[in-house]
């Protein structure tokens, strides 16, 4: 698919210098591209590129000034990486929203209602009572359970299991083997010493512009709902347990867990392997790094917490220069009892 220097400026809502009628159908980094590819400057580490860049066009800021001349069409606008991604953005659009018609073997029960555009890849299932929106991808081997709702322009890639009752919203992505709904880990312990199971009758809501990331796991809730709010994008494997919820706008990275009940802000980072202890709230816009465990609320907002269990990084950090300086700290110790041992000799004599 091609399109003309000029239709990407409009889009991006930058102006052209140079020729706009070049056509373009690649993205590529600056100094890979080739002719009928664009590309971006932000770093101006990589200004050389420019002069020697094949691409047909580059996205560069407003105030760029170029030092040496150039052969390539530039695309001006306030912030070039934020433009590239969108350009990312509809590229990827384009290549997933490709795909339409049913592929066979393909399974649909009885009941189910379904928008226009929609595509069903091979050996997939929707089950019955389902509701499917406009322009949905159900790529193969994907299972969708009974009265599942899926909005429009929703992707569900191959081999996702969508449990029964969940409910998801419009323009969510769901990457490979996800599975949404599966049971909480709900165990009752007996006098015994064995667990008794604890039947987890909820569901999982997802809202607009979710992406849920490979191999994810998001747990339906014991009674009520797991949700996970509007633009919250969650990495892959992660484990999201019963009864949590995700506040909008929140990102967590990859082998995150959050334990039941526990309720994130809006606006969030979790960084890699973060733990989070079940029945507490984190504030919005915290910042938990990675591998720290939170096992208690924090109420304030905008707090960074770091270590094990996380606490507020200013603290943290002259925590930890002491802990670093500790064997030199201990010698020092060492050395001063040393030396009043042998005052004391001294005043005894």
């Amino acid at each position: 698919m091609k399109f003309t220097v000029n239709q990407i400026a409009q889009l991006l809502g930058g102006m052209v210098e140079g020729s706009g009628d070049e056509e373009v159908s690649t993205l590529s980094k600056i100094e890979e591209a080739q002719k009928g590819s664009i590309s971006f400057l932000s770093n101006l580490k990589y200004e050389q590129h420019l002069y020697s860049t094949q691409a047909s066009a580059v996205i560069v800021a407003k105030n760029f000034q170029p030092k040496k001349s150039f052969s390539t069409s530039l695309i001006r606008v306030e912030d070039p990486y934020t433009s590239f991604t969108v350009l990312l953005e509809e590229y990827h659009k384009i290549l997933s929203f490709q795909k339409s018609g049913v592929e066979e073997p393909a399974f649909m029960a009885e009941g189910v209602s379904t928008g226009n555009g929609i595509y069903r890849g091979a050996f997939s299932y929707i089950g019955k009572g389902c509701k499917i929106g406009n322009n949905v991808k159900i790529y193969p081997q994907a299972y969708i359970g009974e009265n599942v709702e899926v909005g429009d322009n929703t992707i569900i890639l191959a081999g996702v299991k969508v449990y029964p009752n969940t409910r998801i919203g419009s323009n969510c992505t769901l990457h490979a083997g996800a599975v949404i709904g599966s049971d909480g880990f709900g165990f009752a312990p007996q006098a015994n010493g064995s667990y008794k199971t604890i039947p987890q009758l909820g569901n999982v809501v997802l809202e607009d512009w979710v992406s849920i990331g490979a191999n994810a796991t998001i747990d339906c809730a014991t009674l009520g709902s797991t949700v996970i709010r509007r633009g919250v994008k969650i990495d892959n494997l992660v484990q999201i347990a019963h009864n949590v919820e995700i506040g909008k706008n929140t990102v967590i990275a990859a082998q995150s867990g959050i334990a039941g009940s526990a309720k994130i802000g809006e606006s969030c980072i979790l960084a890699g392997q973060v733990g989070v202890v079940g029945h507490l709230e984190i504030a919005s816009k915290t910042t938990v790094a990675a591998q720290a465990g939170v096992g208690k609320s924090i109420k304030e907002e905008g707090k960074i917490l770091i270590g094990s269990p996380a606490f507020e990084r200013g603290p943290y950090m002259k925590s930890y220069a002491l802990f670093r300086n500790l064997p030199d700290l201990n010698k020092r110790v060492k050395e001063l009892e040393e030396k009043i041992i042998n005052l004391r000799s001294s005043d005894s004599e």
